[in-house]
C-alpha cells in the first residue's frame, strides 16, 4: 500500500499522526513544508506517490492551500485532508472548492482523525479499483445468440447519447452492459459514475444524487458534490431504479428534462451534462400500475430498452465464463489457475443459477480457494449446483456430513469446510491454497468440528516457530466468513455486512485488505 503523506511544520503533530497510523498498519511519510512535498512528487513514480495527503494550512515555505492547488493539477484524484486551526475555518471551506476531501480542525481527537484518514484511504482504493477494472476488464463474454443480440445493440448505440434502460435479473451483469455502453460512446473519456439506489438509505439518497450545501442538515459541515455533478460530461448509471423513493422520482424527472437541479439546501441551479443509463430487475410497468413508480419518469427512462438474458438462457456460455472466472480468481489470489473437467462443466451447465453470472463468479472464487486438487471434478463442486454429498462421500460410511454449501442454513457450514491443513506454509498468501506437508484427509474433516480443525492448524503453525500465527489464521477465517456471507447475499455487501453483524465500512475495508475484490 502506498503511504499517507503528512505535511506539517509542527513536529509533534507529525509524530502523533505517524504513531497512530502505524498502529493501524498504515505506512506514512512526513514533510515539514510544502516545498519538500512538491520536490518529492516530481521525483516519485505513480507507485511511490501518496495514497492520501494530510496537510496543514499555515506553514513556512508555502501554504497548504497553495499545495492543494498544485497537487490537484497533477493528481486530480488524490484525496487531500486539510488540517486547520479553528480560526482558519473560512480558508478551509474555500479549499473544498479546490477539491479537498475533508478538513481536520486542530486540536483534533486522534481516533476521529484516524477514522477520517481511513475513510479517505477507502475512497482512494475504491477509485483505484474502479479505474483498474475499467482499464483492464475484458469485454463482456458470451457466444449465445441472446448475448450476441446484446452486443449488436451496444454496437448500434455506440455513437448515441440516448437514455437506455437495462433490464434483467439480479446478477446478470447489468452494470457491465452500462460500462460497455459508456466505453463505446462519445463520452468514453468522461467519468462513469454508478449508484445503487436500493443500497442507500432513503434519507441520504437525495444528497448522494444531487449533493448538498454546507449546513443543509445536521452533519453537513461542508459542501458536497452529488453523483450528477461527478458524472458531468460522462455517464451516470442508476442501478435498481425501480426502488427509488417516489418523492425523489419527481426530482430525477426534472433533471432528465432540462439538466438542471439544486443541491440539498441550495438556492442556485446547477447544470450537469450527463447521459443516464438506468437498470432494474423489476417489472416497471407493474410498478407504475401499483402507483409506486411515476409513469412519466418510466417513459423518460424507457427510450431504449435492452434486456439482458439470465445465465440459464445462455448455457452455452457457462464453460467459457467458468474458465474466465477461475483465471480471474487465481490472479487475484496469487495462485496457479485451476482447471475444470468436462464432467464438472456438465454439472454446472445443468444448474439453473438463480444468482446468474454473479453466482457463477462466486462459485469459481470459492473453488479456487476450497477445491483440493488442481483439476476440479464434480465431487469438488458445492452441493448448491446439484451434486449430492452422499455421492461425494459414499466411501465415508457413517460419517457426519457437513454440506459445503456457500449459502446453507447449517451455522457450521462455511467453517466446517475450511481446509485447515497441518503443516501449512507460513507467510504465503493467506487466501491461497497452502503448501501442506501433511494434510488432513477429507473424510476426517467431515467427522470433526471446525474448532478442532482450527486447533490442529494452530498447533502446527505454532510448532514452526512462526510469530504471526494470529494474523495468518485470522485472515483466513475472516476471508472464508466474508466469502460465505457474500455468496449467501449474491454479492450484496451491505446485506452481507448486516448478516455478519458488522458495519458497511468494515466489510468494505476487510474486502480490500484481504484481496477479495
Amino acid at each position: 500500500m502506498k503511504p499517507i503523506w503528512i505535511v506539517d511544520d509542527d513536529q509533534s503533530i507529525r509524530f502523533v499522526l505517524e504513531k497512530a497510523l502505524l498502529r493501524e498498519h498504515l505506512p506514512t511519510r512526513s514533510f515539514s513544508n510544502a516545498r519538500d512535498v512538491l520536490a518529492a512528487l516530481s521525483t516519485s513514480s505513480d507507485d511511490e506517490g501518496p495514497q492520501i495527503l494530510v496537510s496543514d494550512i499555515r506553514m513556512p515555505g508555502g501554504s497548504g492551500l497553495e499545495l492543494l492547488e498544485k497537487i490537484k493539477v497533477k493528481y486530480p484524484g488524490l484525496p487531500v485532508i486539510i488540517m486547520t486551526a479553528f480560526s482558519d475555518l473560512d480558508s478551509a471551506v474555500s479549499a473544498f472548492q479546490g477539491g479537498a476531501f475533508e478538513y481536520l480542525p486542530k486540536p483534533f481527537d486522534l481516533p476521529k482523525a484516524v477514522e477520517l484518514i481511513r475513510r479517505a484511504v477507502e475512497e482512494s482504493q475504491r477509485e483505484e479499483v474502479s479505474e483498474e477494472r475499467m482499464a483492464e476488464a475484458p469485454e463482456m463474454l458470451g457466444q449465445a445468440p441472446a448475448m450476441q443480440d446484446v452486443f449488436r445493440a451496444i454496437g448500434r448505440l455506440s455513437q448515441s447519447n440516448v437514455t437506455v434502460m437495462v433490464t434483467g435479473e439480479s446478477g446478470s451483469g447489468k452494470e457491465l452492459v452500462a460500462r460497455a455502453l459508456h466505453k463505446h460512446s462519445p463520452r468514453a473519456n468522461g467519468p462513469f459514475v454508478a449508484i445503487n439506489t436500493a443500497a442507500i438509505p432513503k434519507d441520504l439518497l437525495e444528497s448522494e444524487l444531487f449533493g448538498h450545501e454546507r449546513g443543509a442538515f445536521t452533519g453537513a459541515q461542508t459542501m458536497r458534490r452529488g453523483r450528477f455533478e461527478q458524472a458531468d460530461g460522462g455517464t451516470l448509471f442508476l442501478d435498481e431504479i425501480g426502488d427509488m423513493p417516489f418523492e425523489l422520482q419527481t426530482r430525477l424527472l426534472r433533471v432528465l428534462s432540462d439538466g438542471h437541479f439544486y443541491r440539498v439546501g441550495g438556492h442556485s441551479a446547477v447544470k450537469s451534462n450527463v447521459r443516464v443509463i438506468a437498470a432494474t430487475h423489476q417489472d416497471l410497468e407493474q410498478r407504475v400500475k401499483e402507483g409506486v413508480f411515476r409513469e412519466d419518469l418510466f417513459h423518460r427512462l424507457n427510450v431504449i430498452r435492452l434486456r439482458l438474458p439470465a445465465l440459464r438462457e445462455r448455457k452455452e456460455d457457462v464453460a467459457m465464463l467458468t474458465r474466465h472466472f477461475l483465471q480471474q480468481s487465481a490472479k487475484q489470489l496469487g495462485v496457479e489457475p485451476k482447471r475444470i473437467s468436462d464432467a464438472a462443466i456438465t454439472w454446472l451447465e445443468g444448474f439453473g443459477f438463480p444468482g446468474n453470472v454473479r453466482q457463477l463468479e462466486n462459485i469459481c472464487h470459492w473453488l479456487t480457494v476450497m477445491a483440493p486438487a488442481q483439476v476440479i471434478e464434480p465431487k469438488d463442486l458445492p452441493p448448491e449446483v446439484g451434486v449430492s454429498r452422499s455421492e461425494i462421500q459414499s466411501d465415508a460410511q457413517g460419517a457426519q456430513k457437513y454440506p459445503l454449501s456457500m449459502g446453507g442454513t447449517n451455522p457450521a457450514t462455511p467453517l466446517a469446510a475450511i481446509p485447515f491443513a497441518s503443516g501449512a506454509h507460513v507467510g504465503a498468501n493467506p487466501l491461497a491454497a497452502s503448501t501442506p506437508t501433511a494434510t488432513v484427509p477429507a473424510a476426517g474433516l467431515a467427522t470433526q468440528a471446525w474448532e478442532q480443525g482450527l486447533e490442529s492448524e494452530a498447533v502446527a503453525l505454532l510448532g514452526t516457530g512462526s510469530l504471526d500465527v494470529w494474523d495468518v489464521l485470522t485472515k483466513r477465517f475472516e476471508s472464508r466468513l466474508i466469502l460465505a456471507a457474500l455468496a449467501n447475499t449474491k454479492g450484496r455487501r451491505i446485506e452481507a455486512a448486516h448478516k455478519l453483524g458488522i458495519g458497511r465500512n468494515t466489510i468494505t475495508r476487510k474486502i480490500q485488505e484481504l484481496g477479495l475484490e
